[in-house]
């Protein structure tokens, strides 16, 4: 088995690593990095060369990187991206739309939207196979429209909403290209990483997820889905998400 996960590095990247590694130990891991490979995994190589492991430093937002990286890899049984972005140091989610910063909806798009599409382009051959693969991109139930009760937050509300639309297209378009390939959108729940820390407060600590759960849940469900299941967007207990 072969299985990339798009920002390893990040808290849920690094421990759904770490659960596929238990999980399948015959399989062979690629995982990508923007600045610096998390310290457990430093720490491991350094005792250690794990050539189940393989890490490559990649500019999620650079299509040229993408690509090349494309032209690396071999066949592949799963790609995960789990990168995304909420806040920067200067900025915060937005509670009203008249602090909205254009440049800052553009950050949001260029990082939770065009990376999905980009590795879609240049790893869909990767996907083809006679048995089933998995193309899976992080979201949130933010991003569901319907499900959209209390505003606010609309730079990363839009960007997933955006990524939605971006997976759904790609998962019908597959229908045909890649049959046996299942496109899934997954909601991790709020998850206690960086990206979450500042809104933890308000969080009841029962619907704080951590990364290994979140891992393990959605390793779960890839065990029960079918490329029937293409198209679907699906939450970290298996329900189905209205878009």
């Amino acid at each position: 088995m072969q299985i990339l996960i798009i920002g390893g590095s990040g808290g849920i990247g690094s421990a759904l690593i770490s659960h596929f590694q238990t999980l399948y130990p015959a399989a062979t891991l690629y995982a990508t990095y923007r600045t610096a490979m998390p310290n457990a995994f430093q720490r491991k190589r350094a005792v250690t060369l794990d050539s189940k492991l393989q890490w490559f430093k990649l500019d999620i937002t650079s299509e040229t990187e993408v690509k090349n990286l494309a032209e690396q890899l071999p066949k592949l049984d799963i790609i995960i991206n789990a990168v995304g972005i909420l806040h920067d140091n200067s900025h915060l989610p937005e509670k009203t739309v008249n602090e909205c910063d254009l440049d800052f909806f553009q950050k949001n798009i260029q990082t939770n939207v065009m990376p999905t599409i980009c590795f879609a382009k240049h790893f869909s051959r990767h996907l083809k196979s006679s048995t089933p693969t998995f193309f899976v991109a992080l979201s949130a139930r933010i991003g569901s429209i319907s499900d959209n009760n209390l505003g606010g937050w609309i730079s990363y509300r839009s960007s997933k909403a955006a990524l939605n639309m971006a997976v759904k297209t790609i998962s019908i378009e597959w229908k045909y290209k890649l049959p046996r390939c299942c496109v899934v959108v997954f909601h991790p729940g709020t998850t206690d990483t960086s990206l979450s820390k500042r809104f933890q407060r308000k969080i009841p600590q029962e619907q704080l997820q951590t990364p290994q759960f979140v891992a393990q849940s959605l390793a779960q469900l890839l065990t029960q889905l079918t490329p029937e299941d293409s198209g679907n967007f699906y939450s970290f207990d298996g329900s189905i998400i209205p878009w």
